[in-house]
């Protein structure tokens, strides 16, 4: 029994669900769903990252709207730049994934015709 590869894996998740798991919630959540932990946990120090710079220049003060709006639009880009590189390793997988299994099928076919 041969276990599946890393790149079978991720071709076998559905981009789109990864994609909006990524979005939604802006955490990485689709990196879960596609068994990648390691952009999981970088997305998860950058958003840390983020709440911790925001809470550390903020003080004692409440925040202004436009320090709320600066907050927000940098979970955004977060989530945005997780949607595209989730994405994109989806279609980089599955694309690796077919050629690999064409081959195989063109190597096993026996006959005149091949």
């Amino acid at each position: 029994m041969s276990y599946p590869s890393r790149d079978e894996i991720l071709a076998s998740s559905k981009g789109w669900v990864a994609s909006f798991l990524n979005f939604l919630p802006g955490l990485g959540s689709g990196y879960l769903y596609q068994r990648r932990w390691k952009p999981y946990f970088f997305t998860i120090t950058a958003s840390t990252a983020w709440f911790g710079l925001g809470f550390f220049f903020q003080g004692d003060s409440e925040p202004s709207q436009s320090e709320q709006l600066i907050g927000i639009s940098g979970l955004f880009f977060i989530s945005i730049v997780t949607v595209i590189e989730a994405n994109l390793a989806f279609r980089k997988a599955s694309n690796k994934t077919k050629t690999e299994k064409e081959k195989i099928i063109s190597s096993n076919k026996k006959g005149w015709f091949k």
